[in-house]
This record gives C-alpha cells, structure tokens and sequence, in this order.
C-alpha cells in the first residue's frame, strides 16, 4: 500500500489516517512492531518529525504503545482495533450518503444501488 498524501490537509493528519488502515486492515497485525520512525518517514517521503508527530497521535489515541528500547508495538486490543474499523467503515458510510443525497437519491435508492452493484461485482467474480 503505497502512501497517498495531498496538500490539501495536514500530512501528519494522513499519517495518521494511513497508518490506522494499515492497522485495520491487518498489514500492521496487533501486538506487531511497527516500523522506526525513520524507517517509515523514508517511505512516505516525508519528514521524520512529521511522522513522529503522527505516530504520537497514535499513541495518545491508544492504537501504538512505545517500550523504551523496543521501539514502537501495534495495540493488542483487538477491541480498540475493531472498534476503530468499524469508526472508519461509519464515516466512508456517511461521506457516500452526503454524496449520493448530492445526487439527489435517497437512502433507499442508495441501498437498492449499493446492493444492484454488489451482485454484478458477484456475478463478475464467478464468470473470471
């Protein structure tokens, strides 16, 4: 997963944003050990501080803990981890249905969409 940053916002903010689905999504496993700060800041292309910034928010969020010399460990909670997804899958929820209601569907129509698209995805997976 390469990382996506904008001018538009805060990169510390998308750090944060990125590494959190990294966490979700099981790239970044509970209880693993993240990367360095200056492993990770090289890969993004960014500022080690900026990363550090990021990774702070992170901890004070309760998604990292530090351990002096070890460096720096996912959370095992795999509640907090659950709980953070289900966050994330809420707001993509209300961004497509603020969206959607732009284009003049109700949330109705939107289900009926959500749900016509998934069985042609379906559909499209069983002929491949």
């Amino acid at each position: 997963m390469a990382w996506e940053l904008s001018a538009q916002r805060p990169i510390w903010s998308q750090l944060v944003e990125q590494i959190q689905l990294r966490i979700v999504t099981g790239r970044y496993p509970a209880g693993s050990r993240l990367p360095s700060v200056r492993e990770l800041a090289a890969d993004a292309s960014v500022n080690p501080n900026t990363m550090q910034r990021a990774l702070s928010q992170l901890e004070a969020d309760g998604l990292v803990c530090s351990q002096r010399t070890s460096g720096r460990f996912v959370t095992e909670q795999e509640e907090t981890i659950m709980e953070l997804k289900k966050t994330l899958a809420k707001n993509l929820v209300r961004d497509f249905l603020t969206r959607i209601e732009a284009l003049g569907y109700t949330a109705k129509e939107a289900a009926q969409l959500l749900e016509a698209e998934d069985a042609a995805q379906f559909r499209t997976k069983e002929d491949a």
